[in-house]
């Protein structure tokens, strides 16, 4: 799991670095598979962000794929995002299951973050979790 690799790149890092690591990351989210728009999928809305987050979750052959759509204009966010994208690729439920409900705290983000981003953020984690665990179950 990637997620592991990609949190250590924040370890050392002030609070200004890593929230422009996350405006970094902002840019390698990628982009949507045929078909699928944020506008025209209120289903899969990410309701406890204030920003417009769009996330698709599937489990193919026991293996995680996360889409999503977060816009430009909040890099922060859309850099979380990527984070989770990227770092849960081709993870196994079990290891999906496994992550911490509180990333921020592992990104040491607490401070540069506010309160509302981190319960978006949260929400982002627990959507996850809850969709891979439903869809294995499906499987199983």
């Amino acid at each position: 799991m990637k997620l592991l690799e990609l949190i250590a790149d924040f370890e050392g890092l002030d609070d200004e670095e890593k929230l422009e690591l996350l405006v970094e990351l902002s840019d390698d989210l990628p982009p949507l598979s045929n078909g699928r728009t944020g506008s025209q999928a209120e289903s899969c809305r990410v309701q406890e962000c204030q920003t417009p987050v769009y996330l698709w979750v599937d489990v193919v052959a026991g293996r995680v794929r996360l889409e999503a759509d977060v816009p430009k204009k909040s890099p922060t966010v859309r850099g979380l995002v990527t984070l989770m994208v990227q770092g849960l690729e081709d993870a196994s439920p079990e290891e999906v299951a496994g992550i911490p409900d509180d990333v921020v705290g592992y990104l040491g983000l607490q401070k540069a973050l506010g309160m509302q981003r981190q319960q978006g953020f949260r929400g982002v984690i627990a959507r996850i979790k809850r969709e891979v665990r439903k869809l294995a179950d499906a499987a199983n």
